[in-house]
Parts: C-alpha cells; structure tokens; sequence
C-alpha cells in the first residue's frame, strides 16, 4: 500500500472517530490549527501523563545509581518581548521563505526542491516536501496526473528536453532552492521559470498587543524553554535542588510557519514537552549522552519499534543559534518513509541562555556549587582556582519534543489493517496508551444483561477508562473499539447468570477467554500495569 494513501486513511480515522478535528471547521479551518476530540485528548493526555511521571514524578537514574533531582514548571505563553530579544529569536527566529511572483504563494526555501534532467543542469522543476523522498514521489505524482504537462512542452522547446526520454531525471542530484539560480527553474504548478522571489527572512513568532493605552508589541511564545530559563533563580532560591539538576515544562507554543503541512506534524500551535537539564560544563557531554539515551528508551516504552526510530546528529550548519551540538530522535513517518522525520531534539544549549538573560536583565544567573568549592579546597588547590571553579554559569542539555508530534506518532505507529476482522482497520496501541482501555457491553439488552453489564461498569470505572456500550450488534461494538484501539471487551451474556463469568476479548490476538466476573478487575490489572 502507498505509504501516501496510509496517512489519507490515518486522517480520515482521526475525524470519524473524534481523534483529531480541523480548528474552526464549521467557518471552513485555519490553516495550520487543529481541535483535539474526546479520544484525541485522552491519548494526547495519556503521553503527557507518562512524559511527566518518567521525568518529574519518577525520574530516570543517573549514573551515579541515584535518582535525578527534577522538579517542574508552568510558566506564562507570554513574556516579557525582552526575552525574546535576549534569547536571539527576536533576531535569527526566521526561515528563509520565496514567493511565486505570479500566483502569490509563498513557499518556505529548504522544502522547495529542484528534480532536473542529466542534460541540460541549469533546467529544473521545483517541488514542495521535506525530503528528498516526498519530493521524488510529489514529481511523480503530477507527472502521473499530467500536472507538469504544459512545463514538459515549454521545457522541450526551449531546452531541446524529452521528459520521456529514458526518464533521465536526477533524483540523486535534487538540491535545495537556496543553492540554485532561479532563471530556469519551473515552480510548483505554475509555468513560468524564474518566477520564484530570492529567498528572505521570515520571522515565526506570532505578535500580539499587550495592554489597553498604548499597546505593546508581545510575542506567543515560540519554545517552552525561556521560562525556565527566567525563573532559573527563583527554582534555586525556592527548592532544594543543586547542580545538576532539571525542570520539566509541558505546555503550547506557537509558530507562525510559512507551511504547515502533514496534518499534525507541522502546525502553528502546538503543545511541547520541554526539560532543561543544568549541569557544571565539565560534565555536559557525558549528561548529553545520558539523556540521548534516555529519551530514546522512553519512546520505546510507548509501544514504537525500534525499526522506526534513529539517532540523527546535526551538520554544523543546521545547529540553532544557541546549540553546541543537537541530536534528533527521528521516526518513519507514513510522509517520509523510506526516511525518517523529526520526533524530538536533544540539544547541547551550553550556557548560551542563562548568559544572554543574566547580561540582557542585569540580574547574577551563576551557580555557586559549594560542594565542589570543598573538594577543590580539599584536593589543595589554590583560593584564586577554587574561587574560578566553584561559581559558574551552568550547561544546558535539553530534550523538547512535541505532545502533540508524539499524538501523530502513536496513530501512524498504531494503524494497522486486516480485512478479516469485524473493522478492517485497528488501532494497535499499547494498552497503557489507548485512550479506552475496556469496553463493558451486555449481549442483548434484556433478561438482565444490561443491569449485570452496567454494575461491573461502575466498578471499573474508578479504575480505568471505560465504555460502556448497550447498542447495535455486538459485532459491530467490536469494530468500533477495534477502530479507536480499546485493547479489551467484557462481554455479559446468557452463561455470566448462571456462572457468574464473562467473555474478555483482547484486540490484537481477537482471542477470547471465560474469566470470573469478580476477577475482571484484576484481569485488566495485571495486563494494564495498574
């Protein structure tokens, strides 16, 4: 199957089933926003809870064998605009974006590809997708639909080029726009080479006005992260911790990208899963690569196989203003497969924030770590050396990954077809993760089924996150929980009154089992990890 027609049917599933809906539908959508539905969010919230419990609650161990001091945050969408100044995002927060001078569509540069022929080079035809892959297949499908024909014609007569001539294309040599010259290169649908503007700054951060008399300029915040780097000082002077440490933030952000593109992947608000992890610079590499680790190991732990998941370093080139070195978390997206897109990143921040925020507000933002202070002056080294060493403004290793990213994830991951099953679409979540973990269902709705059915309803329902379902054949119940991934169906029929058992069906296997009506509780325990 066309990893292209998957997504198609991945979307349609997510708004027949209230997974996900587009914002403001009934006025015809925004672009770029999108209203999560009563399953949508409880996965979405499902993914918080397991993020914050592994990270806050529970933290990982370190490699000392002791757990890792983390505490969490909450802080404001809006800022004060010096931030933003400070941070570098007011100055260098841009993609670069071209125009089509004639139809007025704006494209961001590094999504534009140029597909050209062996011969002659400079002759190209520009493609919208994030890889190189995406822009193979988007050529291929409108040349297929006879899109480019009228480029083809124009391309033939002033280039001497057969496109059909033994389909000389240069996959292998397809380039980003940035590193073309625009006079011969045909944009997406349309026929006019060289219509394409230069490429030019684009900020992402959305503007808004604070205040009723004389207005200022604010931003929504683009990246969770400068909140905690502000209240660095306050989390010192109110808790208990000590380097290294960190603070976990789960909350929106917002980009105004250029493109939002791939239903959830790329959009301009967004919900994030943020930790900035402070350590003595000395030790940042090697806590660089505890939680590169560490993360990996937790998105493991939602159900994703391992096939679909890699380690991408950054190129030089491609670091943020503030990254020493960043590492992505990638996953093979039904849009990118054969290749993998970003998941999360795991960033080398340095102490590029708490510096600019400690120059920029006047305020001291350094650690004194007196522990170290007393070893040095234990080892015997000099006052001037212990004094250098033992205040410092601390590294930052911080994994961000996207909530609302990882909803998307755990679809594509769980999406799985079989055209012998009562749906021929199912959701494969991991129990833990699935939005509803049991469907309660009486057979029939007579001779005290549904009153059977609804008392062990009531007695789960504290528990675990239950439905109960009395309607339409039981068949067509158990499409429908196939379809929104309930990993379990208790089933009450004409045997549960007169041996006081009920019949457990488990999504994946389709197996069924008899299992007393006083032991389903403990039966979903068990199995749930509750």
């Amino acid at each position: 199957m066309a990893e292209g027609n998957v997504m198609e049917k991945i979307v349609s599933l997510c708004k027949r089933r209230g997974f996900v809906y587009q914002a403001s539908e009934i006025y015809g959508g925004i672009n770029g926003f999108w209203d999560y539905g009563p399953l949508g969010s409880l996965l979405k919230n499902n993914i918080r809870d397991s993020w914050w419990r592994t990270m806050v609650e529970a933290p990982p161990i370190g490699p000392d064998g002791h757990p890792i001091d983390m505490v969490g945050v909450d802080t404001s969408i809006i800022q004060n605009p010096k931030t933003w100044v400070a941070s570098g995002h007011a100055g260098t927060f841009a993609d670069a974006m071209v125009d089509h001078s004639v139809s007025k569509k704006r494209y961001r540069a590094d999504h534009l590809w140029v597909v050209f022929p062996s011969s002659p080079k400079r002759f190209g035809i520009a493609v919208e997708a994030s890889t190189i892959a995406e822009a193979q297949q988007t050529f291929r499908d409108a040349e297929d639909a006879g899109r480019y024909a009228k480029i083809y014609k124009d391309a033939q007569r002033r280039f001497g080029f057969d496109p059909k001539a033994g389909r000389t294309y240069g996959w292998n040599q397809a380039t980003k726009l940035v590193d073309f010259e625009r006079s011969d290169i045909y944009p997406p649908n349309g026929a006019e080479p060289g219509s394409l503007t230069e490429p030019r700054p684009f900020n992402l951060m959305l503007k808004s006005q604070i205040g009723a008399v004389d207005p200022i300029d604010a931003y929504l915040r683009p990246e969770t992260a400068q909140g905690i780097f502000l209240n660095f000082k306050n989390i010192m002077d109110t808790t208990r911790v000590k380097i290294p440490f960190g603070v976990a933030q789960i909350g929106k952000s917002f980009r105004n990208e250029v493109t939002p593109r791939n239903f959830i992947f790329r959009s301009r608000e967004f919900e994030q899963m943020e930790m900035e992890f402070f350590c003595h610079p000395d030790e940042s590499r090697k806590w660089y690569e505890f939680w590169k680790a560490e993360r990996m190991r937790w998105w493991k732990s939602l159900g994703i196989k391992e096939e679909n998941l890699k380690l991408r370093d950054h190129e030089q080139d491609e670091l943020s203003h503030y990254s020493k070195m960043t590492v992505d978390i990638e996953y093979k997206y039904p849009f990118t497969a054969p290749d993998f897109g970003e998941l999360e990143g795991i960033a080398h921040r340095g102490c590029f924030d708490l510096t600019q925020h400690q120059e920029h507000s006047g305020n001291r933002l350094d650690y004194f770590d007196q522990e170290l202070q007393l070893k040095l002056k234990a080892e015997g080294k000099g006052e001037e050396e212990v004094k250098q060493k033992s205040r410092y403004i601390p590294n930052v290793i911080e994994p961000a990954s996207g909530l609302t990213r990882a909803v998307l994830v755990l679809l594509c991951e769980g999406y799985a077809e079989d055209a012998t099953r009562p749906s021929p679409v199912y959701m494969k979540f991991d129990p833990k993760m699935a939005p509803i973990k049991a469907g309660i269902f009486p057979l029939v709705n007579k001779e005290g089924m549904p009153e059977v059915a609804e008392k062990l309803y009531m007695d789960l329902r504290t528990k675990f996150m239950c439905e109960y379902d009395p309607k339409q054949s039981i068949g067509k119940r158990y499409a429908r929980m196939d379809e929104i991934g309930t990993p379990y169906c208790v089933t009450i029929d004409g045997q549960t009154l007169t041996d006081q058992t009920v019949t457990i069906r488990e999504r994946d296997t389709l197996k069924q089992e008899r299992v007393s009506l006083d032991k389903v509780g403990g039966y979903l325990s068990e199995r749930l990890g509750h």
